[in-house]
């Protein structure tokens, strides 16, 4: 569809449009630096698990044909081209490799820059790519680029941080034993007393904690609402929760 996604496969469909280069030589032969990069900085299993994804995907870059599929309709490419891109993504990232190219040289910054995801990082490089397709391809087809590199992120990160989400609570209240018993018994989940202290009053008082499946936040506000409709609740999403009633180790 034209659309410069980024990475190194992006770079090899602009030295296609500008030279008639095929696909998988030029995702071959720019990935051989950065395979001597990787397996300096991360080791033999590291590349040994990338080198496999990464023959793989210039196989299928070799192999499938080109073509159209969604004919004129260029937000359903980009939109399920970014989602199946990020689910393949994902998976990848996931199993502990690449598939070369941006994605091998966004696992090599974030071991120097660990507070950014592998994800976030590839958006930014993808970005450069995408803004050198635009010389090429146009300002239209860029633009529509982004929104593909933008589902690629998001279904890539929920890939690989998990997908099952959950809500916590924090409850303040003077009925905080009978808010605690009312959920221990009736929901049979756990709950957790913290001691605070309250800057204005000056008193003691006690924080309930509990997380809960999204759907139960619903019965955790009914039954605080039964006991201390004045309580203090505050509710956030958690994205994996391991342990006895969630995800299993």
């Amino acid at each position: 569809a034209s659309m410069v996604t980024g990475g190194v496969s992006g770079i090899a469909i602009i030295g296609k449009e500008l030279w008639n280069l095929p696909l998988w030589v030029t995702n071959t032969v720019l990935n051989i630096p950065l395979f001597l990069a990787g397996f300096k900085i991360m080791g033999w299993k590291f590349i040994k698990r990338t080198l496999y994804a990464t023959v793989l995907l210039s196989v299928a870059f070799y192999i499938l044909p080109e073509g159209m599929y969604i004919e004129d309709d260029l937000l359903l490419s980009a939109l399920f081209g970014g989602i199946i891109t990020g689910v393949g993504t994902g998976l990848v990232l996931a199993g502990g490799c690449t598939t070369g190219g941006t994605d091998m040289l966004a696992a090599l910054i974030r071991a120097k820059f660990p507070h950014y995801s592998v994800a976030q990082i590839m958006q930014v490089l993808d970005g450069l790519v995408v803004v050198a397709g635009a010389t090429v391809f146009g300002i239209r087809a860029a633009l529509y680029a982004l929104i593909a590199i933008f589902c690629m992120g998001k279904v890539a990160d929920g890939l690989i941080e998990g997908m099952k989400f959950s809500k916590q609570a924090f409850i303040i209240s003077d009925h905080y034993q009978e808010i605690a018993n009312a959920i221990m018994i009736r929901m049979e989940r756990g709950v957790t007393s913290l001691d605070g202290n309250g800057m204005y009053s000056g008193k003691e008082r006690k924080i309930l904690f509990c997380v809960v499946a999204p759907k139960e936040i619903v019965k955790i506000r009914e039954i605080v609402r039964e006991f201390d409709p004045g309580a203090f609740v505050i509710v956030s999403d958690v994205r994996e929760v391991f342990g006895e009633g969630f995800i299993e180790y």
